[in-house]
Parts: C-alpha cells; structure tokens; sequence
C-alpha cells in the first residue's frame, strides 16, 4: 500500500507537480521555464514553505522535507544534458573547436579567476581563498546556459567551447585547492597526474568500445523493437560512462559528453536523443529547483546591498573579460557581447568549488554561504541576462555593422519586400533576382543579416512588430509583399495591418496549413500558401508513382484533392473566390 507519509513520495509529488502544472503555467505568459523551476524550489524549499511545516503539518505534502535526498536526480540531470549535447556533437566538429576551447576557454577562466581574486584579497580575504573564490565564481552554468543558447549559433559554439574547458578544468581546480590548503599532506601534483593518467586511459577505452561495441548494443535493442530496452540500453551507456571517469576523478559530466559523442558517430543518435529527452527535461528541472532551494529570502532581503554588489563585481569582470577575449579571436562585436553577459553568472559548479575550499579551511563556512548565495542568485537571472544580451548585441550590430554598407531603400521604392529571411525566404529572392526582379528583404536575426549581406543579399536588419519600422518600408510603392516568417500570428496580424495602409498591394503570405491559410485570407491575404498541404501532396504523388501508379490518374488524384483544399479554405475563410493554390510539378500545368 502506497504510504503518503513517505518523504519520497512527497518529494515526487512536488516535482511532478512543478513539471506537469506549475511550469506550463509559466509557459502560458512566456516566461522561461528556468526561472519557473527556479522559484518552485524557492517556494516549496526548507526557507520558503518548509519553514512552516512544524505550525502547519499539511504542507509537508506541498515541500520537499529532504533536499539532500534528491541531489543525485538532480546531477543525474546535468549528466543527461551533456549526454544529449554529446548526441549533437562529433569528433570532427570538436575538434574544428580547438582554438576556442583551449585558447579562449583557458584565457577566459584564469584571467577571470585572476582578477576576482585579487579583487576578493583586497577586501581581507587570505589569497588561498582568494584564489579559490575567483576560480569558483569564474566557472558558467553548462546546465542553464547551453539550453537556452545551443550549441549551433554563433553565441552557442562561443559559450559551449568555453563550458566545455570549464568542465573538464573543475578536477584540477580541486586538486589545486587541495594541495594550497593548511591542513595538505597529500601530494597533490602527483595525484593530479595520476588522475590525467587514468582519465586518459578510461577515454581512449570508452572510445574504442563506442566505436565497436556500442554499435552492436544498439542494433540488439533495435531488433528487439522494444522502446523500454532501447532506452534502457541509452541509459546503460551514459551511466557507465558517468560512473567510469567519476570512478579515476574525472567529472562523471565528461564521461555523459564522451557518451553522447560515440552514439553521435553511429545511426542510432536520432532515436536515442528523442527517446531520453523526457528524463533529460524533468531531471534537469529538479536541478534547477535544488538551485532555487538554496535561496532564502529573508537573507537576501536582510543583506540586499551587500549580496547585489557581490553580484555585479562578478558579472562586470566576467562580461569584460569575455567580450574582450572572444572580440581578440575574431568573434564578432555583437555575438561577443551577448556571449559575455550570457556566462556572466556563477556556475552550479561553482557549488561545489565553494564546498571544496571551506572544506580545506581556505575560506569561512560563513564565507561560503555568502557566495553561495551569490551564486544562486545569478543563476536564477541567467534567463534575464540571456535577454539583455541579445538586446545589446542587437544594438551594437544594428549601429556599427563592422563597418558593411546598410543597403537602403532607393526613392523608387523598395520593389518586392519579403519579410523573414530564413529558408523559405532566401528561395523566394533567388527566383527574384534570377528574374532580375528588384526586392528588399527585412529579417530580426542581426547574425542572419549579416551573413546574407556578405553573400550579396539586399537585407535590411529590423523587427517589423514596430509599426513605425514597417512605415519605412514604404509599403506604398512596394510592388508585392511576401511574408515568409515562421510566426503565425505576427503573418495575420501583419497582414491586417499591412492590408488596411495599402488595399491594392498584393500579399503573398505563407501558412502552416489550410486553417491558417483561411485566417490569412480573412486578414486580407492576395495568397496564401500552405506549406505542409503542398509538401504533403508532393510526397503522396511520389508515393503513388513509385508504386506504380500511371501519372494521368495520379495527376487527376492530386487535382481533385488540392480542389477539396481550396474549398475547405474558401468556407473557412468566407471567400467569394478559390483560392489560388501553386502547382506543384511541370505536368500539372500542362494539364
């Protein structure tokens, strides 16, 4: 019989909770579910409601009665999201990110440890705390900042080469702490070496095995067509791995990222990474709510002027220190800006640097607490601070643009404007100018601007949510308008709007299906495309000749369905005419 007095199912009660209720609660006013896990755990930690369970019994099913207990979930969590970035990685790809990990990665963590230091000495500290002290808060959360920065973009690559440094520097900067504390016996340079030696070894045998016994692990499980023994066997992997370079004194989040890398190399990584990502979600969300546990908010009320000076001392450094070195290795302004005040925060390694250093007497159990609370804090505002940085990069690449020429939008207006530069709308300027036809493309990604300028595309960087940007479109002698941004509602809205200024411009739009296709046309829409019916007929027509289906009734079949499209749209949208669906093959036309 299920015993709801047990801690741990009352712990499972509030996790589930925040992940099935609290959080797409958060969701819903867009608001990041980093922050939404965080303040969970400030509400339901030992500070928050836990503090109340002697006078009030019945939250002790609300809180979480023992933090300590879901520590291990919540590494678990970290280890699953490397494995998962591992899933995203190569061997190849790793190494064409040399120079940023052990050039800028090296750079940006001792120059940043040195100047905290020295900075935290000249307040009192002994400068073997100091030291400790810069190290820790030098370090950046690889579990907040690569969730939401990736590892594709240009900010993502810069922050994950950086993280990865960190990472696999946390064992030496133990070891050194070790080896500069009063009460040191031990060797600690000989027992670094022992540990690079081992760990080198426990690599060069995980990488042999994922390259020939991996795969075979795999292909059983994938026999089996059994999802429960796939998964199993992925978990089998990213433990064993976790627990091998843990076992030497390497971080078990190294032997996660091997993991992920050798699945990378073979077919299965696909599969693999679908199948964890539930697990990897709601473990790192326990992370985040042990991150929030930390928080009391009666100290951090009490010493608010002490704790936010603390706060911006670290992120001023870190930014400075960071923009520098990745402007220094050729990154550009914006995107180097925006790295830097994304890892501008402490780390939940941080955490453990700081327990290492009071543990060899280096700095004061009160001491640790402070920066403990530093350091919970800032990860809290990571999110916030992933914001800020896009502003100001946005900012600084939209005044100085590296020096490139603006192109700008001549008085005979700006030809066809196409609205969203991405995949959809880059094809659409390249049939333009293979017509010589004038157009002027508006897109809100300064990193995809800048890009396509380089490569010759006439791109004007600016968010077209403000009315007055769009009015320096000059809509008015514009000869159609084509909107091929991946946001739905913006496409109606900006069709309304753009359809109310200008009544005869022909609006192109592209929709997501037939319903959206309807709402376009109420808005105003001269056209409006829906991608997945069109690629959905494509495929079915390639089916049906594959098949050996003669083209004449396969043809007629496509006709008569995109006729059923057209008339579903036309009564969805209340339309007087049909609505002009595009042809699909030569042949269709013909016919």
């Amino acid at each position: 019989m299920l015993n709801v007095d047990n801690s741990g199912f009352s712990d499972a009660l509030v996790i589930l909770g925040a992940a099935g209720i609290v959080i797409p609660a958060f969701t819903r006013f867009r608001i990041s579910p980093v922050i939404g896990f965080i303040l969970v755990g400030v509400l339901v930690g030992p500070a928050g409601l836990g503090a109340l369970v002697g006078d009030y019994p019945w939250l002790y099913h609300v809180t979480i009665s023992d933090p300590h207990a879901i520590e291990p979930f919540a590494e678990f969590g970290v280890i699953l999201l490397l494995f998962a970035i591992g899933l995203e990685l190569s061997f190849k790809r790793l190494w064409a990110l040399r120079q940023l990990v052990f050039g800028v990665g090296v750079a940006e963590l001792l120059v940043s440890g040195l100047l905290l230091g020295i900075g935290i000495h000249l307040l009192g500290q002994s400068w073997g705390g100091a030291i400790g002290l810069g190290l820790a808060l030098a370090l950046s959360s690889t579990a907040i900042v690569l969730p939401i920065a990736g590892t594709t973009s240009p900010v993502g690559r810069a922050a994950f080469a950086m993280l990865l440094f960190e990472d696999v520097a946390l064992v030496p900067i133990i070891f050194l702490l070790g080896a500069i504390s009063p009460m040191a016996v031990d060797d600690g340079v000989g027992s670094l070496l022992r540990v690079i030696l081992l760990g080198g070894v426990v690599i060069t045998v995980l990488i042999v095995a994922g390259r020939y016994l991996v795969p075979q692990l795999f292909a059983q499980a994938a026999r089996t067509k059994s999802p429960e023994l796939f998964l199993a066997a992925s978990l089998l992997v990213v433990i064993v791995a976790s627990l091998a370079t843990s076992v030497v004194g390497l971080s078990p989040i190294v032997g996660a990222l091997i993991a992920g890398m050798m699945i990378a190399e073979t077919e299965y990584h696909t599969e693999v990474e679908a199948i964890t990502a539930p697990f990897r979600g709601l473990a790192l969300g326990v992370f985040l709510i042990t991150v929030g546990m930390r928080l009391d908010l009666r100290l951090v009320a009490m010493n608010w002027t002490t704790l936010l000076g603390a706060i911006l001392a670290v992120m001023l450094v870190k930014v400075a220190v960071t923009t520098a070195l990745l402007k220094l290795n050729g990154v550009r302004t914006g995107t180097a800006a925006e790295t830097g005040v994304l890892m501008a925060s402490p780390s939940e390694t941080t955490l453990i640097v700081l327990g290492v250093a009071a543990g060899a007497d280096l700095i004061l159990p009160s001491t640790a607490a402070f920066w403990t609370t530093v350091t919970a804090i800032g990860l809290t505002i990571t999110p916030l601070l992933a914001k800020a940085g896009q502003i100001i990069s946005r900012t600084i690449e939209n005044q100085s643009n590296e020096g490139e020429p603006v192109p700008e939008i001549t008085p005979e207006g700006p030809g066809t404007v196409v609205i969203g530069f991405g995949r959809v709308g880059r094809t659409v300027a390249d049939m333009l100018k293979a017509h010589d036809l004038p157009y002027t493309a508006v897109d809100a990604d300064i990193d995809n601007v800048t890009a396509a300028r380089r490569n010759g595309y006439h791109v004007l960087f600016g968010n077209v949510t403000r009315s007055e940007f769009v009015d320096m479109l000059n809509l008015g002698r514009a000869t159609a308008l084509v909107l091929t941004m991946d946001d739905p509602v913006l496409t109606v809205r900006l069709t309304r709007r753009v359809r109310n200024w200008v009544p005869d411009l022909p609006v192109i739009t592209r929709a997501r299906d037939s319903n959206h296709a309807a709402e376009l046309y109420k808005a105003g829409a001269t056209d409006a495309v829906p991608e997945t019916l069109e690629s959905s007929l494509q495929l079915s027509e390639a089916v049906l000749i594959d098949l050996g289906i003669a083209a004449g009734p396969v043809i007629a079949s496509i006709h008569d369905k995109r006729d059923q499209m057209r008339k579903s749209i036309m009564n969805a949208a209340g339309l007087e005419r049909e609505p002009r669906l595009r042809v699909n093959r030569l042949s269709d036309v013909q016919s």
